[in-house]
């Protein structure tokens, strides 16, 4: 493979709930010596991979990473790209010269009839790594949304020139993804990994601030109040065979100051509340920066954060 030191590894499709604006939140609660030690990187929920492009870029210490995901369409994307780059950038090539030259009605109708063929799954499986590359690309604000029989829905944007290929992206990414072990299926599939020396990151779907305001499901499965009782006890485990972590969610409390879920759920550990920004939202009063919890069994952190409560 050829290595790409001019372009900066990132996630190549986006994603509702990305981590980018977290980082900086995030390096404070590492462990103070994280970046001096041989660490496993473990990511149950990888999204669209915005923290785990951010760790292996910064932390070459990271000498084994292992990344999960419930959704085995996303998951077929990283195996491409992992495996398959090059066949994967001639596909998504052939598919931005035939979309951007089209004008808006057109383009519509492509985007339907390729939303169609990849819901069909009477495709190969790099076919449909590279149609949800151009679906993510095209459709409305970078969604992804499945219904209740598992097929991808989310109707078309109107992006005036999307970058359905990025080519330096993929093979930047491609050279850090050699080192990443790629699971699909519940985030409890990644307990073998634990142990000392092990940091798990955890960004599940958010628990809705009330029964309207946020998205969750990205897919079928719904994550509800009982997986989120699951997850914490999956933590307990990982915190007791030697593992740190740190998890991302909501904080429902700055909703309702009566609302102590996650406060009760998690007092066995240290509950930091960061300031984030929310974009995706039908209604623009409810866009803006809101607090999230950042929860970690971390003793010791570089750093304290100003938002402490």
């Amino acid at each position: 493979m050829v290595k790409t030191k001019h372009t900066e590894a990132k996630p190549f499709v986006k994603w509702v709930g990305g981590k980018t604006q977290l980082l900086g939140d995030i390096e404070k609660y590492l462990p103070k010596d994280f970046a001096h030690r041989n660490i496993t990187y473990v990511e149950p929920f990888v999204g669209g991979g915005s923290v785990l492009f951010w760790m292996l870029r910064t932390f070459p210490n990271i000498s084994h990473a292992v990344i999960n995901d419930i959704n085995p369409k996303l998951i077929n994307v990283y195996r491409a790209v992992k495996e398959s780059p090059t066949e994967l950038i001639s596909l998504l090539q052939t598919l931005e010269n035939e979309y951007l030259p089209l004008d808006a009605e057109h383009r519509k109708a492509m985007f339907l009839a390729k939303r169609q063929l990849f819901n069909s799954n009477e495709i190969n499986a790099m076919e449909q790594a590279a149609l949800f590359v151009f679906l993510n690309r095209t459709c409305f604000n970078g969604l992804y949304r499945e219904n209740l029989k598992g097929l991808f829905n989310v109707p078309h944007g109107k992006y005036a020139k999307p970058m359905i290929c990025n080519e330096d992206t993929i093979m930047a990414d491609a050279e850090l993804l050699q080192k990443v072990e790629i699971l699909n299926g519940d985030f409890a599939s990644t307990a073998a990994f634990a142990g000392e020396n092990t940091f798990y990151y955890f960004d599940p779907p958010y628990k809705p601030l009330s029964s309207t305001s946020s998205f969750n499901n990205y897919v079928k499965e719904n994550f509800d109040d009982t997986e989120q009782i699951r997850l914490k006890e999956f933590c307990q485990y990982v915190a007791a065979k030697g593992s740190e972590f740190i998890l991302s969610n909501s904080d429902v409390k700055s909703h309702n100051p009566e609302n102590d879920f996650f406060d009760n759920l998690y007092s066995d550990y240290t509950i930091h509340r960061v300031w984030a920004s929310r974009m995706v939202n039908s209604n623009a009063e409810k866009r803006g920066k809101l607090s999230e919890l950042m929860i970690s069994n971390v003793k010791q952190t570089a750093y304290r954060n100003l938002f402490d409560k």
